[in-house]
């Protein structure tokens, strides 16, 4: 893998969404077939850019920051909620004429995919998910008394109000952390990933450009049975790539696979939740192979 960004050049692009600002790229190549690269949470745009480098010259890529992540607004007054990405990639969709979609996705990137192409599966052409998340019934089937739930939620938020972003001397700092937090990464993606996903305060310190609310979750949601009906919705080749020393429970994991159509999994060895940074051959070897099957 070459860890040099420099072929491609993508232009920078906003549209509206629920009255927020959102924030994407376009490299361009709007004769070929589309393909959505949808990143994870607390991650941004620019976490594609070595998987876009690959593929711009073959497709028209388009690669959004999801609300609050990157250079997109932040969701004032409300927490974050998977049905409102799952909202604003539709808009994107329709807004820029992408019909049909195919869709390459990362963590919860992939649920907000899998979300959206079975809600709108003809509008969606070929399916990818690296490390899904949506395999875990205990985070969709509400337990407890409803009290409980809510007294907690509303806890939770309150303490989020006090919590203040981690401040970085320099964004040599700010590196160091990143290599901490991702030690599969070399520097040089570790670098790059940390200038697009840093801002520089007036005081001359770095903080991250996601919002920390971020890292709450609604009271309710989308149920589990629910979640399983709308993937057996999903009419389009769909492709799973998990990570042997991932995170457990991905989706096509634990028996999910069979709610899947046209569904298929590989795994890939040696390799953490960022399966595209940490072998970038393989796994561009079975996006480009599937999107060459597929992908229109």
């Amino acid at each position: 893998m070459s860890t040099e960004i420099s072929r491609g050049r993508p232009t920078s692009h906003t549209y509206f969404s629920q009255r927020l600002k959102l924030h994407y790229l376009d490299w361009g190549n709007e004769g070929k077939p589309h393909v959505l690269l949808v990143h994870g949470v607390q991650d941004h745009c620019h976490s594609w850019d070595w998987v876009a480098q690959a593929l711009w010259e073959d497709y028209h890529l388009v690669v959004p920051d999801l609300r609050g992540h990157g250079d997109s607004a932040w969701s004032i007054g409300s927490s974050y909620n998977s049905l409102d990405y799952v909202y604003d990639l539709a808009q994107l969709i329709d807004q820029e004429n992408l019909d049909p979609v195919n869709i390459v996705s990362h963590s919860m990137g992939g649920n907000i995919a899998c979300l959206l192409a079975g809600i709108y599966p003809e509008k969606v052409a070929s399916l990818i998910s690296l490390e899904g998340v949506g395999g875990i019934p205990m985070w969709y089937r509400e337990e407890g008394h409803p009290q409980e739930r809510l007294r907690k939620w509303i806890d939770n938020l309150r303490t989020m109000a006090g919590r203040t972003p981690r401040r970085y001397d320099s964004m040599a700092d700010a590196f160091q952390r990143m290599q901490k937090s991702n030690p599969h990464l070399n520097e040089d993606q570790a670098r790059h990933l940390t200038i697009h996903g840093s801002n520089r305060n007036e005081d001359g310190s770095f903080t991250w450009k996601f919002d920390n609310y971020t890292h709450t979750r609604n009271p309710y949601g989308i149920s589990w049975e629910d979640m399983i009906m709308l993937w057996e919705k999903i009419d389009c080749p769909t492709l799973m790539i998990n990570a042997r020393q991932g995170y457990p429970r991905r989706t096509g994991q634990d028996g999910t696979l069979k709610h899947f159509r046209y569904g298929e999994m590989v795994e890939i060895d040696q390799a953490g939740h960022w399966v595209h940074h940490d072998q970038f051959d393989q796994v561009m070897a079975h996006i480009s192979d599937f999107l060459g099957k597929h992908a229109r």
